[in-house]
C-alpha cells in the first residue's frame, strides 16, 4: 500500500490541534480552532498541487517573471457535513477559483477539475471510503483528489488504503481508535456538541 498520509509539522497546526483536544476550550474558540486547522492544512496541501503558469508582468522597473494560478484547471470543493463545512470556512481564503458542493456529490465533474474533500474525523465508522468510491464512479482518480481531515485513526486509514492506495491525505494527527467505542484517543471530543454552530442538542 502506498497511501500517502501527511501530518505537516507546522507549529500553528499543532497549536490549534491542542486547542481542540482541551476539553475546557469554549465552543467559540473550538470552532475557531477547526477553521484554523482547515486553513493551515489546506495551505500545506496546496503547496505542490495547484497548477500554475508563468507570465511576463510589467513592473515600475521593467518586465519581470510572474507566476499565476492556472484557471484552466478549476477546483471543486466537497465539504462533508457537518465538520467539513467548518474546515472549509477557514480554508476558503487560500483556495483560488473553487466552487463549493454541499449535501452530496455533483452529478458531473469535468475531466480537468481537481477535487478537495474536507472530511470529518476519519475512523472505521466514517463515510470517507464511500465518498471516494462515488467519485471513482464519476471518473475521478485519486491523483485528482486531496483529502483533508482534522484527525485520523490508523484503522480508518487502513480502510482507505485497501480501496484507494494512492490517495493523498492531509491531517493534523493520527490517533488510536478504541476497540469497542470507535472513538479516537486522546481525540478532539465530539465536534457535533462543541462547534459554535450546533448540530445536536447538548442535553
Amino acid at each position: 500500500m502506498s497511501l500517502k498520509v501527511i501530518v505537516p509539522p507546522h507549529p500553528l497546526i499543532k497549536h490549534w490541534l491542542s486547542i481542540l483536544r482541551e476539553k475546557n476550550t469554549p465552543n467559540v474558540l473550538y470552532s475557531t480552532g477547526y477553521e484554523q486547522l482547515g486553513k493551515w492544512l489546506t495551505y500545506e496541501a496546496l503547496r505542490n498541487w495547484l497548477p500554475y503558469k508563468q507570465e511576463i508582468i510589467n513592473t515600475d522597473n521593467g518586465d519581470a517573471d510572474g507566476i499565476f494560478i492556472n484557471n484552466n484547471y478549476p477546483i471543486k470543493v466537497l465539504a462533508m457535513m457537518p465538520e467539513g463545512l467548518s474546515l472549509w470556512f477557514g480554508s476558503k481564503e487560500v483556495i483560488p477559483n473553487s466552487t463549493l458542493s454541499l449535501g452530496g456529490l455533483p452529478k458531473k465533474i469535468e475531466k480537468n477539475e481537481g477535487i478537495i474533500i474536507f472530511s470529518g474525523q476519519i475512523t472505521t465508522k466514517s463515510d470517507t471510503v464511500e465518498t471516494l468510491k462515488q467519485l471513482n464512479n464519476l471518473g475521478v482518480d485519486s491523483n485528482r483528489i486531496l483529502l483533508i481531515a482534522p484527525i485520523c485513526s490508523n484503522k480508518g486509514l487502513n480502510q482507505i488504503a485497501k480501496s484507494f492506495p494512492n490517495q493523498v491525505i492531509y491531517t493534523s494527527c493520527i490517533d488510536e481508535e478504541g476497540i469497542k467505542e470507535n472513538v479516537l484517543k486522546p481525540g478532539i471530543g465530539d465536534p457535533l456538541l462543541r462547534l459554535s454552530t450546533l448540530f445536536l442538542d447538548k442535553n
